[in-house]
C-alpha cells in the first residue's frame, strides 16, 4: 500500500506562481513518459504553468495550490475518494494532478479531469512519491536557474537532451554517488533495464564494480569507455564534468542504442563544459549561504561590519588568519551572464580552498576571502603559501577560460592577522592585480600573481603614486634576512650590499668604501647571495633591496661581516 512517503507541502499563491517557470507541456518533455504521462484533460491545458510539485494524502484537504502539480498520495484510495481529490485541487486553482493507475481503470479520474478543467497526469506505480517531487521540483529549479537566456541552459533536463541529440544516445547527468540530476527523453533512442531503474529511483541502481567505475571516470582526463555486462545491457561512455580542479557530476551516454556518433568523445567533452556552467549557476542559485558570506564581506571592506560581527556571519573565528584576492577580467566589461559564470568559478574555487571563504563583486573586480588555517611562520612557509595561492589561482583563470571564454588576472594579498585587518589589506590585493596588468611590467606568471611573487613592483608602484608602504609587510624576504642576520649575529652584510650597490658593483669601490681587502669584499659580496638570496643584477628587485637598505642602514658601519 502506498502511504504517501512524506509529509504534506501547501504552497501560496504568490509562491506557486513565483515556481512556475515552465509549462506542463515543458515539464512533460522534461521527465518523459517514464516519469509523467498525461491521461486525462485536453492537450491544449498542458499550456498552463507548472508550478511547485505538492504532496497532499487522502485524508489532507486541498487549498492555496494555485498553479502547482498536486501529487495526490495514497495507493488503496477509493474511486469516489480519488476524483472528489481532483475536484478539490481543481477549485484550489491546480495546474495538474498526479496519480498511480495501480493496475485499476482510471476512466472515473479522467472524466472527473475533464469536468474540472485540470490535466490528470499519471506516474509509474514503482516511482516512490518523494522522487517525483524531487524530479519535478529538479526540472522547474534547472529551468529557473538562468533566466532568460539564449539557448535554454538553465534546462538541464533539455540540455541533456540537447547532449543525447548532438552524441546520438540517451544520456543521464548525475552526481558523484550516482544520484540523478536530469535525463534525455528522446522517442528514438532506446534505453535499458539499467536505465529506467536509475530514473524510477533517482539514482543508478547498486551493482558490484561501480564504485570503482565512478572513480575510474573521476581520475580520468577525458571521456571512458565501459562494456556492457550483458546482451540485455547497453555500452556506455563517461566523463567527469568539471570546473578547474572541483568535479562537479559527471555524465552516462549509452553508446550503442543506437551507436554514437563518430565524434562522439569530442562532443562529450563540450556538453560537460557546458553541464558546468548550469551547475556553477545551479549551485549559486540554491545557495542562501553564499549570499550571506558575500554581505558579510562586503559590510567588512565598507567598514560598515565589525569584525565580531562578520565572524559570525561568516562562521569563522575573528582571530583566524586571512588574504584577500582580487579577480578582475582582462576584458573591461563582461556580458551579464558571463560575469555571473566568472562570479560562481571564483566562489566555487574559493570554497575547494576553505568552505567558509566568501567572495563579492566590488567596482568591477571580485574580491575573494580565503581563510589561512596554517599561517606562515617565516620566509619559507611564505613561499610555500603562495605556491599554493598560485594552484588556486592557476586553475580559476584555466576554468573561466575553458568553461567562459574569459581571461581573468588574479592577485593575492598579503595575510592578515584578524577580519579586523581584512579591509587594510585590500589595496594590497588590488595593486597586485595592477602589477599584472601594467604594460610595462615583465610578461605575468600566467595571469597570477600573490604579493610574495611582486612585491618589488608593488613597492614601486606605491613610491610613484606616493601611497603610504608597510615596510614590514612590503620588505623584501632577502632585506629582511641580512637585517635579521646583522641584528643576532652584530655582522654588517647590509652595508657590505649597500656599498657595492652604491659603487655600480665595484668591488674595489666596495673594500674602499669598508675598510677591508678586495678579497674580503668579494667573500662578503659572494654570502650575501649564497645566504640570503640577494638578487645583485635584477633590475626592479634590485633597485627595492638597496632602497628599504638605505632607509633602514644609514650607510656602511665598517662592522665585519
Amino acid at each position: 500500500m502506498d502511504t504517501g512517503e512524506g509529509v504534506a507541502r501547501s504552497v501560496t499563491p504568490a509562491a506557486a506562481s513565483s515556481a512556475a517557470v515552465g509549462t506542463l507541456r515543458d515539464l512533460l518533455e522534461s521527465l518523459g513518459p517514464h516519469t509523467l504521462r498525461l491521461v486525462g484533460g485536453d492537450r491544449a491545458r498542458l499550456a498552463r504553468p507548472a508550478g511547485e510539485p505538492v504532496v497532499h494524502g487522502p485524508d489532507e484537504p486541498i487549498h492555496d495550490v494555485a498553479g502547482a502539480v498536486v501529487l495526490l498520495t495514497g495507493g488503496s484510495s477509493d474511486p469516489a475518494e480519488v476524483t472528489d481529490r481532483i475536484r478539490q485541487a481543481a477549485a484550489a486553482g491546480a495546474s495538474a494532478v498526479v496519480v498511480k493507475a495501480w493496475g485499476r481503470d482510471l476512466g472515473r479520474a479522467v472524466e472527473a479531469a475533464r469536468e474540472a478543467d485540470i490535466a490528470l497526469l499519471c506516474t509509474p506505480d514503482e516511482m516512490a512519491w518523494r522522487r517525483l517531487d524531487a524530479f519535478v521540483t529538479a526540472a522547474g529549479a534547472a529551468r529557473a536557474a538562468v533566466p532568460g537566456e539564449a539557448g535554454g541552459i538553465g534546462d538541464l533536463f533539455g540540455l541533456a537532451n540537447a547532449i543525447a541529440a548532438s552524441l546520438g544516445g540517451p544520456v543521464t547527468i548525475e552526481e558523484v554517488d550516482g544520484r540523478i540530476l536530469a535525463y534525455s527523453n528522446l522517442p528514438d533512442q532506446e534505453i535499458d533495464e539499467i536505465r529506467r531503474l536509475a530514473i524510477l529511483g533517482r539514482r543508478t541502481p547498486e551493482r558490484p564494480g561501480d564504485a570503482a567505475k565512478y572513480q575510474a571516470v573521476i581520475a580520468a582526463q577525458g571521456p571512458v569507455r565501459f562494456a556492457s555486462s550483458g546482451p540485455e545491457y547497453a555500452d556506455r561512455m563517461s566523463v567527469a564534468v568539471r570546473a578547474g580542479h572541483q568535479v562537479l557530476g559527471v555524465i552516462f551516454v549509452l553508446a550503442d542504442r543506437p551507436k554514437l556518433v563518430d565524434d562522439a568523445e569530442r562532443a562529450l567533452l563540450d556538453a560537460a563544459r557546458s553541464v558546468a556552467l548550469h551547475l556553477l549557476r545551479s549551485r549559486e542559485a540554491v545557495s542562501p549561504e553564499r549570499e550571506r558570506r558575500g554581505d558579510a564581506l562586503r559590510g567588512l571592506l565598507a567598514s560598515s561590519l565589525d569584525a565580531a560581527s562578520a565572524a559570525a556571519a561568516l562562521a569563522l573565528p575573528a582571530r583566524a588568519s586571512f588574504v584577500l584576492a582580487t579577480v578582475r577580467p582582462v576584458a573591461s566589461e563582461l556580458r551579464a551572464a558571463d560575469a555571473a559564470r566568472v562570479r560562481d568559478l571564483i566562489t566555487l574555487h574559493g570554497e575547494h580552498w576553505h568552505p567558509e571563504s566568501a567572495a563579492v563583486l566590488e567596482a568591477g573586480d571580485v574580491v575573494l576571502l580565503l581563510p589561512v588555517l596554517d599561517p606562515p611562520q617565516d620566509d619559507r612557509g611564505q613561499a610555500r603559501l603562495a605556491a599554493r595561492l598560485r594552484r588556486l589561482g592557476t586553475d580559476l583563470v584555466t576554468a573561466a577560460r575553458r568553461s567562459a571564454g574569459v581571461e581573468l588576472v588574479v592577485g593575492f594579498g598579503a595575510v592578515v592577522d584578524g577580519l579586523a585587518a581584512v579591509a587594510g589589506s585590500r589595496p594590497l590585493a588590488r595593486r597586485v592585480v595592477d602589477t599584472l596588468l601594467d604594460p610595462r611590467a615583465d610578461p605575468p606568471h600566467g595571469g597570477v600573481a600573490t604579493l610574495h611573487d611582486v612585491r618589488p613592483q608593488v613597492v614601486l608602484a606605491c613610491l610613484r603614486s606616493g601611497a603610504p608602504i608597510d615596510e614590514d609587510v612590503l620588505r623584501l624576504p632577502a632585506v629582511r634576512a641580512v637585517l635579521r642576520h646583522d641584528a643576532d649575529q652584530g655582522t654588517d652584510y647590509a652595508g657590505t650590499l649597500l656599498a657595492y650597490l652604491g659603487s655600480a658593483g665595484s668591488v674595489a669601490a666596495t673594500a674602499r668604501a669598508l675598510g677591508v681587502h678586495e678579497n674580503t669584499a668579494r667573500y662578503r659580496v659572494r654570502r650575501l647571495t649564497e645566504m640570503f638570496g640577494v638578487a645583485l643584477d635584477a633590475g626592479d628587485d634590485t633597485l627595492v633591496t638597496w632602497l628599504q637598505l638605505r632607509n633602514a642602514v644609514r650607510g656602511p658601519r665598517g662592522a665585519r661581516g
